[in-house]
């Protein structure tokens, strides 16, 4: 996806790396690849020069004419050029005294309370942080994860994002939304480009350091499985991962990954007067929109030598999301991802066609809205949409843990679905030989039992939803596992769901 303003720029460089790809390593190059389980693998990657991106997820950065080999050698899972991403973001000339220009604070209410000091962190996966910028210089809470540059002409958005996240209180220039923020800086750009396996890598690098806020201000339209897997990982180990809608409001709103994945809050672009600015991209996976118009940002003084400059895009109102999220989680430290997730969206201040609709999602950000609303229910077992996200060795190493197993039969749970973010849940569940197992729902939502591993995609389901009842009868004399599909019947549904098993 390139932004508009970009599009010129952006393809010279293009041009430019594939020339300096003939001269030095880099991402035109290489092929992301995902090996297979095979122990093989991983030394058959490294003799071929590859570089490993994600350990839990099996992704290296190998030289492009080794593939074919390991294709042979029957390692790899998927393969596929490496990618540039296109930030989220277009600068505009300053005109007015910066913190005077911060029309955003009022708007999301972060004049209305004092934000917290140090507590849950921000990760900014993005080009590098000026970390010798006055806002930056001397910053408490601020961890440089790999080497952060800046002096290549499009990795000053990085700096940009960064500031409008936690910019301190230091009298000097601009302050962000939440001032105090713990900040982990990842730079994905590492040849002047924000490209996908550093993008891969810094994800997962945030999800190693535990539950946090990660904030990806960047996309493009091919949907790649691995991207989508660094963020399920993400999101698996308890982090709320937000991203930019896009700026593609006015040439029709393609699609846009990350901000289309499951389990991402996606944030759309407003402008000072309070409606969603003309340039956000239009898609039912808007979760909220907060300002994106005019931002005051900090600027690489490599490149300005006053360090300030306006700029828009959804780059800039993914970030104030991602900060006001650390501040209210900091203060809601009772709260998991989960929670968290849901208690962004329905504290937002409806702003469009009353209700949920595509171009604000759920409405304007509201810090105070958030920080008083009562806690949603938790969500578990989250992302559990696939096999492969639900089974042992699959996305996850340990996969999820089954409902009922031989030695307990019954299980109760509670749990929502939603047709974008979360559009079912998938269990596994024992069904002993011999005995019928029921599954059981309350809420707008419809239920099946279904085979654990299907021959082919017509398999019919075992059991299908009757008035909230599903039943599977095991003529077996041997126990097996299935899986309990539960889907949304309205937009979205909060549920129980209860199994048991007895004698026929």
């Amino acid at each position: 996806m390139i932004p508009a303003g970009y599009s010129a720029r952006l393809a010279l460089k293009v041009l430019t790396g594939v020339a300096l790809a003939l001269i030095v390593a880099g991402p035109a190059q290489a092929d992301l690849v995902q090996l297979t389980s095979s122990p093989r693998g991983a030394r058959l990657a490294r003799e071929a020069g590859g570089e490993r991106l994600a350990r839990e997820l099996r992704i290296w950065r190998v030289p492009t004419y080794a593939v074919h080999d390991l294709r042979t050698a029957g390692v790899v899972r998927r393969a596929k050029p490496e990618r540039l991403f296109a930030t989220t973001g277009f600068l505009e000339t300053a005109t007015d005294p910066l913190v005077g220009t911060e029309w955003w604070r009022p708007a999301i209410g972060a004049d209305r309370q004092a934000p917290p000091g140090p507590g849950k962190p921000v990760t900014i996966v993005d080009s590098g942080v000026d970390v010798t910028h006055p806002e930056f210089a001397g910053r408490a809470n601020t961890s440089v994860l790999n080497e952060q540059t800046t002096t290549d002409e499009d990795e000053d958005h990085g700096t940009e994002v960064a500031s409008v996240i936690g910019a301190p209180n230091n009298g000097v220039g601009l302050v962000g939304v939440y001032p105090e923020a713990r900040l982990y800086l990842w730079d994905a750009s590492p040849f002047g480009f924000l490209n996908e396996g550093a993008a891969i890598q810094g994800i997962v690098e945030a999800a190693h350091r535990g539950p946090g806020v990660i904030n990806l201000s960047f996309g493009g339209e091919e949907n790649d499985p691995m991207l989508a897997d660094a963020v399920s990982l993400a999101f698996r180990s308890g982090s709320l991962v937000v991203a930019a809608a896009g700026n593609e409001g006015l040439e029709g709103s393609p699609p846009n990954f990350p901000a289309f994945y499951p389990h991402v809050l996606t944030a759309g672009a407003t402008n000072d007067s309070g409606t969603v600015a003309a340039f956000s991209s239009i898609s039912p996976f808007v979760d909220l929109a907060a300002p994106g118009a005019r931002i005051p940002v900090a600027e690489p003084l490599a490149q300005d030598p006053s360090g300030y400059t306006l700029a828009s895009g959804t780059s800039f109102s993914a970030p104030l999301v991602a900060g006001a999220a650390a501040w209210i989680w900091t203060r809601r430290p009772d709260l998991d991802h989960t929670q968290l997730f849901e208690l962004m969206r329905r504290s937002a201040t409806d702003i469009g066609v009353r209700g949920f609709d595509n171009a604000s999602g759920a409405g304007l950000l509201n810090i105070p809205g958030a920080l008083g609303l009562k806690a949603p229910t938790r969500d578990p077992q989250e992302p559990n949409e696939k096999p492969n996200e639900i089974e042992p060795n699959g996305v996850f190493a340990t996969g999820t843990r089954p409902l009922t197993q031989p030695s307990h039969l019954n299980a109760l749970l509670s749990a929502r679905v939603e047709r974008n973010e979360d559009p079912l849940d998938l269990y596994r569940a024992w069904a002993p030989g011999g005995m019928t197992l029921q599954a059981r729902v309350k809420g707008s939502v419809t239920v099946r039992i279904l085979q654990r591993f299907p021959k082919g995609k017509s398999a019919k389901p075992l059991g299908v939803g009757r008035r909230g009842l599903a039943r599977y009868a095991n003529r077996s004399r041997r126990g097996a596992y299935v899986y309990v599909e539960v889907r949304p019947s309205v937009r979205m549904a909060e549920y129980s769901l209860r199994l048991t098993a007895a004698r026929r």
